[in-house]
């Protein structure tokens, strides 16, 4: 069990392999980093969980994915300012005991999320 996510680049259909990604906890002002993590060739954490199941706790989170930064990788001509600069995902967990799978998926215009299994 635990926390994990996955992000699908909708753009090139693929992957988000490279993207960084950052996870807070936001029980505290200001919010406490966690983990910080670049994604692997299938958009994942290398180690498949952001949090395992010992350490995910009941209470509020927040994941912060730099999209930009990850286009201009690819290098995908974004305009100045970008639209999107950074994907702030701010989440609850309910029932630790549970899993919790949040993913992305993203273009340099849009994105979208749920809770997965």
């Amino acid at each position: 069990m635990g926390l994990s996510t996955h992000v699908l680049d909708t753009m090139h259909g693929a992957p988000a392999a490279g993207m960084q990604v950052a996870l807070y906890s936001t029980m505290t002002q200001p919010p406490t980093l966690l983990k910080q993590l670049v994604l692997n060739q299938d958009g994942r954490p290398d180690d498949g969980l952001l949090l395992d199941h010992a350490s995910l706790q009941v209470g509020s989170y927040r994941l912060v994915f730099d999209v930009a930064g990850y286009f201009r990788g690819r290098a995908v001509a974004l305009p100045e300012p970008n639209f999107l600069n950074q994907v702030n995902l701010d989440f609850g967990v309910a029932d630790a005991s549970q899993h919790y799978h949040v993913p992305l998926l993203v273009s340099p215009w849009s994105y979208s999320t749920y809770r997965g299994s």
